[in-house]
């Protein structure tokens, strides 16, 4: 499309009267956690359908880490690099086995949406490269177990278990952790690192229980109710209609072998998701037989670059992340409009009608074409990116059924009804992601009880305060990893990468020194706050205008980037070395005992 094809005052109209719809609408962007009978039917572990039994242990450690998933592996993994032995480190983890989101999602068709070859985790250091640009569930939790062994961090894993208690004891200088098992750990150094994306969510509609079918969220597949596997072959579902509810990043991968092996399929959607070319190919063996020491964090971080808006000599990854945001930089470069907002608008407006576009060429029904399209901004919702998504509705056994923002109406005994109609199901799937909103500490299960017994949600009641979103005052030789004022990146480990070294050199310098016990200074805290108003990127308009997502608390708050750094992932990096180099000693308060 021509620049000046582009009639922006009725692609304004556009936007918000989608966005008006779907801020209106009843039960929109309102969801059921999931308690009591529906954590009986939806929420347990289809992995290990029975616990193991074991007999309660009593640990000294050096560190306890809460959470299995790639934070939990990147801190266990740095710790080890930096001199903590494997028996010194426990990992206590809910489900099974490592991986964390990838354990407990392994539903047919997924894979990760960023370049494999910069998200995996630890891909130097345990000497693997992935079999494709884009990795399939499969091969991504059996990475997650590799670097499990790679480090040795299975030696004191314990899994399926939870703690229930943490306390820091000051006279012993020791975080005193219970477990629901009965298990006692006394370490040196507690680190959460239970991430956001293990507890599912299910809609708020009414009549969820009345269902008579067979229902299930795609964060714990039932196989052996649609059979086949990861890879498809759900042969079960020749004879079954489906629903699926939903059609985010899980949607958009599971729907297309849905569709190939149900003998109905309906996709009840709220809002389109915008759907990019994918092109996922097999590794090129010679050009990972060339990887040079340091591959993965330069091409980490050339991604990482081209997004934040900084040349780059070469593109490395070379996917619709970076052409698109290459995109916003060149069109700055060539244009100029009265302002940079809009510079921004127009681009932005352009290359969301390439998306819109790209169905109108894939999609041979036009009022299904036309309910596809997404009519939001660029960073409203995340970029998805797919083959074979938008064909699977030329299929004759797939329909979409677009609620026009409203969403569905309600369950029944026999099916969903939607725009007024009772469609009847056999089936019904949930692909309505995870609960993000509960909370901070919601994915621990337990309240950290600092220095005077402090609780840490009541502390940021109170006064929500970090320094880089790792360490919080009253709170010593504790580590928050993966929260709000770090740094937010597109390739989520990255950031956890980058958080677990510093906090691992943090650990090393005190292990170094004799330290027994580090505590933040609540000046050093103030003093990051002043830093993170001062890198502010300023969206708060942007987001307002959006489409209810958990980018803006479903219309109701303002921007996920509000509580970031600002400045960058890259930057954030250099931010966190030029702390220990000059700051560590005079922001931390340093106890030898």
């Amino acid at each position: 499309m021509q620049q000046e094809d582009l009639d922006l005052d009725t692609l304004r109209r556009k936007y918000q009267l989608e966005r008006d719809k779907r801020l209106t609408a009843d039960g929109a962007g309102t969801y059921t956690l999931l308690k009591g009978k529906l954590e009986e039917r939806y929420g347990a572990d289809p992995w290990a359908p029975s616990s193991r039994s074991r007999k309660p242990v009593s640990w000294d450690l050096e560190a306890l880490i809460v959470g299995g998933g790639f934070a939990g592996m990147f801190a266990g993994g740095m710790m080890r690099k930096h001199g903590v032995a494997a028996r010194d480190l426990c990992i206590v983890e809910g489900a099974a086995d490592f991986g964390g989101t990838w354990y407990w999602n392994r539903y047919p068709g997924l894979s990760c949406d960023t370049e494999s070859y910069c998200y995996l985790p630890l891909l130097e250091e345990t000497g693997y490269v992935p079999k494709e640009k884009y990795s399939f569930g499969p091969e991504l939790l059996e990475h997650s177990q590799r670097v499990g062994r790679h480090f040795a961090l299975y030696e004191r894993a314990l899994f399926q278990t939870r703690v229930i208690e943490a306390i820091w004891d000051e006279e012993r200088a020791r975080w005193i952790a219970k477990t629901n098992r009965g298990d006692e750990l006394r370490a040196r150094y507690l680190w959460l690192c239970g991430g956001a994306t293990n507890r599912p969510k299910l809609p708020g509609t009414p009549g969820i229980a009345d269902f008579r079918g067979h229902s299930f969220h795609t964060m714990r597949w039932d196989y052996q109710y649609t059979g086949g596997g990861p890879m498809g072959h759900m042969v079960n579902l020749k004879e079954k209609r489906v629903g699926v509810v939903g059609t985010g990043c899980t949607a958009i991968q599971c729907i297309p072998p849905l569709g190939e092996w149900a003998k109905e399929l309906y996709v009840f959607q709220r809002t389109p998701s915008p759907v990019n070319v994918r092109g996922n190919r097999p590794t090129d063996p010679d050009w990972a037989s060339k990887l040079k020491p340091g591959w993965q964090l330069h091409r980490m971080e050339n991604f990482l670059s081209i997004l934040s808006g900084a040349p780059q000599e070469e593109d490395l990854v070379a996917d619709g992340w970076t052409q698109k945001f290459k995109d916003v930089r060149h069109y700055k470069a060539s244009t100029a409009p009265d302002t940079p907002a809009e510079v921004l608008e127009r681009v932005d407006f352009e290359l969301m009608q390439e998306v819109r576009t790209r169905v109108d060429e894939l999609v041979q029904d036009p009022e299904t074409a036309e309910a596809l399209k997404p009519w939001y901004g660029l960073l409203c919702k995340r970029l998805t990116f797919h083959d074979s998504y938008l064909q699977t509705f030329n299929r004759p056994n797939v329909t979409l059924v677009d609620t026009k923002g409203r969403g569905i109406e309600r369950i029944t005994e026999n099916g969903i009804v939607a725009n007024g109609r009772e469609y009847g199901l056999d089936c019904i799937i949930y692909a309505t992601g995870f609960d993000i909103s509960s909370g901070l500490t919601a994915s621990l299960e337990f309240e950290p009880q600092g220095e005077g017994g402090a609780n840490l949600a009541q502390r940021w009641a109170r006064e929500f305060t970090t320094l880089h979103g790792l360490l919080i005052s009253g709170f010593p030789n504790m580590f928050f990893i993966g929260g709000l004022q770090g740094a937010l990146a597109t390739t989520r480990t990255y950031d956890i990468s980058v958080q677990t070294e510093h906090c691992a050199r943090i650990v090393e310098h005190c292990r170094a020194n004799g330290i027994a016990k580090f505590s933040v200074t609540p000046e050093a805290e103030r003093n990051w706050q002043a830093e993170l108003a001062a890198r502010r990127l300023d969206l708060q308009q942007y987001f307002q205008d959006c489409t209810p997502s958990y980018f803006n608390g479903d219309g109701k708050y303002g921007p996920v980037w509000d509580y970031f750094y600002g400045g960058g992932p890259v930057e954030y990096r250099t931010v966190l070395e030029k702390w220990r180099k000059d700051k560590l000693d005079k922001d931390l308060s340093l106890e030898r005992r």
